[in-house]
């Protein structure tokens, strides 16, 4: 069973960063393509960025291109997610994902039924 534990979210005002943490446990961390997915209230959850198990391919929702950039570090068990040039409609609840992947081509892994462990969530709110 794997457990993640996101961290960082808070209130930013609009043109700011924000770095989200996402740390793992319970599996061999590697193993896991990551992402970060997000909901915001009356909303479907819809997914931001994914990273490959090495880390070599990331995927990002053409919302947030060239604003976030998501990372891992394996070594640490743990996964980021740099946000910069906050818009006041990036405001949700962004959730750490993990899934095992196999047989699924990178163009399916933004759906998130896909994946097989969910964090809390952490709250992101940004203010205009």
């Amino acid at each position: 069973q794997v457990q993640l534990v996101e961290s960082g979210g808070g209130l930013v005002q609009a043109g700011g960063s924000l770095r989200l943490s996402c740390a793992a446990s319970g599996g061999t961390f590697s193993n896991y393509v990551m992402g970060w997915f997000r909901q915001a209230p009356g909303k479907e959850r819809e997914f931001v960025a994914i990273i490959s198990r090495s880390g070599s391919n990331t995927y990002n929702h053409d919302s947030v291109k060239g604003r976030f950039t998501i990372s891992r570090d394996n070594a640490k068990n743990t996964v980021y997610l740099q946000m910069n040039s906050l818009k006041p409609e990036d405001t949700a609840i962004y959730y750490c994902t993990s899934g095992v992947m196999v047989g699924t081509p990178p163009s399916s892994y933004k759906y998130s039924y896909k994946y097989d462990y969910w964090g809390q969530g952490t709250q992101v709110t940004v203010s205009s």
